[in-house]
């Protein structure tokens, strides 16, 4: 006893300013994520499991059961090493479904409330023996050193301290569902200095109290003996029982349940934790053996009780300092958990379920200072515990009450993975059996000091005087398990439950049905959710929810209403429970009653088979390769294909089709069919309501221009078994269609071609015999009258040649020329003369012709034959125009060719005729002005110059007019260009 109380009260209060000042590195930054989020950092806060029954217990256990305390490490270690398919499936619940605690994951599984107070309830009675344990062993370190009377009140400063802790870095945002590393930092830290104090201290009795391992076998092998023969192995049958109840305490206990699964990172920093932490817990369990032999060969343990030897090592006060700070780092590590775990178990399944919220003003600071207040009730309740209970007992009868409670839910968590017939009866039913014969085995007789009431039932009889502990521990978990199997099997399993048990099994395929919701995007969302939450904190939870999933807040679909809702309920789950988050998210957002094809969300079902098939193994994961390959099919099928529930909801949007329209599938999955963008909402209702089963060459307006479809449609009929629906395959037959139009273009060009080249024929005969004789009439009169009369004669048969020629050519597919090579041609002289031959013919009308082609580059061309096109093309254009309209000629450069346009400011052409204005005969002017074979022969002409023809009606730009481009191609000789 060489400390005063000032010097450990300086000693405690450093340590933990230490612990604060860690805390406020992380915080601040100082400390990077690189190091905080680092495999090594979560194992060591793993190591809070080793709290201070592991530093001072263990040596009492090893006193007096020999080597049975390495129960306490191996079974922990154990259940890690199983970690792929024991710890992982509840890590993938608690991420997926915000399950902060193990009532939150009891609460979510038998889908009931009361299941969840329950769990909570006898966490903390479980706790509080542990709890008050921590606690003595602060106050009987602080009274062997320093011999103070009442060291219960320096215990419960550190304890304020401790809560004080707690409050600022593990409640400070009033929620469970983040990770804190500050806090996970502090308690790695912790876990570092209880090792390393173990190991000096382990070093200090192995090579100072002994000179070495040499001197530690020969005491061993001398006057050790005297102290093993004292020793008691323990029987195999209370080792396995011990292994099976540290095993339940690494998978129950409230703050190894919170560093397990909520402050984890990721599936693989556990799985890298299921070696090392085990690791970590043989070099806490190696300087045990050789602190309670150094213990013993100094007489310690004459004078101090053996969970202490420690101290009894040496007078030098810091070898009693690092045991102090041994038990200090695993108390205060042990106390901050269990006052966050316990708090926000108490506040989700206790408070909230006896007083939902109903529109705080400031939820978020509301559930802030009630789980505050709950912390520090939490290491008061230990406090209290321990001044009034366990300064009776020792620590091993305190841990060993505290173990065997929490082992009660290990058949419930058992079978909330395996089992997926057990019910919500069931599992009360068993665990109040258990609950009752562990209150009465060992809590009862912890408050009141008389002997423990254990009943043994028939087959158990062997028990009869063993250990109490041992008794109440098969005896109740016999019981609990029997009428949990018995009472699950009796009874009916709600529709709730089944849907639960599917999400917490191991190899879990969620299929929820596709049942519309009231609200009608996320907008509604935040209007229902302001009723329970008030207006900040449902506008933040669901732009929250939104910003996870990627959605938008006026997303109408109900596959992305569905996820959003299943969303906002994990992360309400996360903040107050899953039991109150289920009860406000069916109350304030409720599926639409009376809805029709509640069937399984197939496409849902697919998306979590993809986040899960690297799990999948054996048979199970052909089966998904061979469903991917179908898939994949599907989607990269050459052919549009979409696929509709029995509700009309869609389910399937393949990579053809949403090439074709434009549409991401992934913004369209989940939508209703009359929901989707125009014009598919349109054309699929279209072949949904046909009597048959085909639809052909629809013409539907995409981005493109027309584009004319095709569509087969084949039903699915549904069963019990499996989803019915529709499969709608959507043909691009555009190319068809024009190719067939070409076609039945080019049969009525060659009919009218062999029309004209039979009116070619008979008029051929009879201009020619013209022709000769107006050319002899010169030989036969000298009078200049008929002469000039001749002449005209002579032209006008030559004009007339040129049409028969033209009509030959028109015969011949637009060979006009054959052989004739084209020569350079200045289109604005070409523009020129064909106004001046239309001012001419039409001298009196009032329209203004602008002639804006450049004199250069020159087209390579027939000149008469590109004056022919223009003169048609200013025709029409002049035809359509009213008086003191105007038409406009423009050219420019474009690629190897000049792009000639003309535009005029009239009525436009109509839509039934536009298609056919190059087929012979259409025409847009009355009967008697127009033969309609103007255009056609336009159309042959630009052929015969290897150009191209369109026509824009109204232009772009306009509400009224025409616009006819043309594409020639330049003179190849021409090396400029206009600018």
């Amino acid at each position: 006893m060489n400390a005063s109380l000032a010097g450990m009260f300086a000693l405690g209060t450093g340590f933990l300013l230490v612990l604060f000042l860690c805390a406020l590195a992380v915080e601040r930054g100082v400390i990077g994520t690189r190091i905080t989020r680092h495999p090594l950092v979560y194992t060591l806060a793993l190591g809070v499991y080793a709290s201070a029954w592991a530093v001072y217990g263990s040596l009492e256990l090893a006193s007096t059961s020999g080597y049975s305390y390495l129960a306490y490490y191996l079974g922990v270690a154990g259940a890690f090493l199983l970690a792929p398919v024991l710890l992982v499936p509840i890590q993938r619940m608690t991420r997926t479904y915000q399950l902060a605690s193990l009532s939150d994951l009891f609460a979510f599984r038998f889908r009931s409330r009361w299941v969840g107070t329950l769990i909570t309830l006898i966490s903390l009675l479980a706790v509080l023996p542990l709890l008050a344990l921590q606690v003595q062993t602060m106050g009987d370190a602080i009274f062997l050193m320093t011999g103070a009377a009442s060291p219960s009140l320096l215990a419960l400063a550190f304890c304020a301290m401790i809560a004080l802790f707690a409050m600022l870095f593990g409640a400070r945002q009033g929620r469970v569902d983040g990770h804190h590393d500050s806090l996970l930092a502090v308690i790695a830290l912790s876990s570092l200095v209880k090792l390393v104090a173990m190991l000096g201290l382990g070093a200090f009795a192995l090579f100072v109290v002994f000179n070495g391992p040499a001197d530690l076998q020969t005491w061993l092998d001398g006057p050790g003996q005297a102290f093993q023969t004292g020793v008691v192995q323990p029987d195999p049958a209370h080792w396995r029982t011990l292994l099976l109840l540290f095993f339940a305490a690494a998978l129950l206990m409230p703050h190894i349940f919170h560093i397990t699964f909520t402050e984890t990172h990721s599936r693989l920093t556990l799985l890298q934790a299921s070696w090392a932490l085990p690791l970590f817990l043989l070099l806490m369990a190696l300087p045990v053996p050789l602190i309670l032999w150094a213990g013993q060969r100094l007489g310690a343990d004459d004078v101090l009780p053996s969970a202490y030897l420690a101290f009894g090592l040496s007078e030098s006060l810091w070898v009693q300092s690092l045991a102090f700070i041994a038990g200090l780092a695993a108390t205060s590590a042990t106390m901050v958990l269990i006052a966050l775990a316990l708090s926000g178990m108490i506040l989700n399944h206790v408070l909230l379920v006896a007083h939902p919220p109903e529109a705080q003003l400031d939820l978020y600071r509301w559930l802030l200072w009630l789980r505050r207040a709950l912390v520090g009730a939490v290491v008061l309740g230990g406090w209290l515990f321990y001044r009034i209970v366990g300064v009776h007992h020792d620590l091993t009868t305190l841990a060993l009450a505290a173990f065997v409670g929490m082992a009660q839910c290990l058949p419930g968590l058992l079978a909330l993975l395996y089992w997926p017939g057990a019910n919500r009866k069931g599992m009360i039913s068993g665990l109040v059996v258990g609950l009752v014969v562990w209150l009465l085995g060992l809590w009862g007789p912890l408050l009141t000091g008389l002997p423990p009431l254990v009943v043994i039932p028939p087959g158990l009889e062997a028990v009869a005087g063993e250990p109490e502990w041992y008794v109440v521990t098969l005896v109740s978990l016999a019981g609990n398990a029997l009428v949990f199997i018995v009472v699950s099997l009796a009874t009916h399993t709600s529709e709730g439950e089944r849907a639960a048990a599917e999400a917490c099994s191991v190899d879990a395929v969620i299929r929820p049905k596709r049942l519309p919701l009231e609200a009608a995007n996320g907008e509604e969302f935040k209007t229902h959710l302001a009723r329970a939450l008030g207006d900040e904190a449902a506008k933040r939870e669901v732009e929250r929810a939104l910003n996870d999933l990627g959605l938008a807040a006026l997303d109408g679909r109900p596959y992305a209403l569905r996820r959003l809702r299943d969303r906002l309920q994990a992360n309400l789950s996360g903040l107050m429970g899953p039991s109150v988050a289920q009860d406000i998210v069916d109350r304030y957002l409720p599926y639409r009653e009376g809805s029709a094809g509640a069937t399984e969300d197939i496409h849902y079902v697919e998306s979590r088979l993809e986040a899960y098939r690297s799990r999948l193994t054996g048979m199970a994961r052909e089966l998904d390769g061979l469903r991917r390959y179908h898939r994949r099919t599907l989607t990269r099928l050459p052919v549009g294909l979409c696929a509709f529930g029995e509700d009309g909801e869609l389910l399937m949007w393949n990579d053809t089709l949403a090439a074709l329209s434009g549409i991401d599938g992934a913004s369209v999955i989940g939508a209703r069919r009359d929901s989707l963008p125009a014009p598919w909402g349109e054309l699929l209702g279209r072949i949904f309501t046909a009597s048959h089963s085909h639809l052909y060459k629809q013409p539907v307006t995409l981005e493109g221009g027309v584009r004319y479809l095709s569509l087969h449609k084949a039903e699915l009929a549904g069963d019990n078994s499996e989803p019915g629906g529709m499969v709608i395959l959507v043909e691009d037959h555009s190319e068809m269609k024009w190719l067939e139009d070409e076609l039945v273009h080019a049969a009525r060009l060659a009919s009218i071609g062999q029309l004209a080249a039979g009116v070619a024929h008979e008029i051929g005969n009879p201009i020619t015999g013209i022709s000769s004789l107006a050319q002899n009439l010169r030989y036969d009169t000298e009078n200049p009258e008929i002469l000039e009369t001749a002449e005209q004669i002579q032209q006008l048969t030559d004009r007339v040649s040129r049409i028969v020629s033209s009509l030959v050519g028109f015969a011949h597919g637009g060979r006009h020329l054959s052989g004739q090579s084209f020569a350079p041609v200045s289109l604005a002289e070409v523009t020129d003369e064909a106004i001046h031959l239309i001012h001419l013919a039409r001298s009196g009308d009032d329209v203004i012709f602008e002639n804006r082609c450049p004199q250069i580059p020159h087209l390579q061309g027939d000149a008469q034959r590109l004056l022919q096109v223009m003169v048609n093309l200013l025709g029409n254009a002049r035809d359509a125009s009213l008086p003191g309209g105007r038409v406009v000629i423009e050219a420019s450069a474009e690629a190897s060719g000049l792009r000639v346009t003309v535009t005029d400011e009239g009525h436009g052409i109509d839509e039934r005729v536009r298609d056919h204005l190059f087929e012979p005969f259409t025409t847009t002017k009355p009967p008697g002005k127009g033969t309609g074979l103007g255009l056609p022969l336009v159309y042959s002409i630009v052929a015969e110059h290897h150009g191209q023809i369109d026509i824009e009606s109204p232009p772009p730009e306009r509400e009224r007019g025409t616009r006819i481009s043309l594409w020639l191609p330049l003179n190849p000789q021409e090396g400029e260009t206009p600018r």
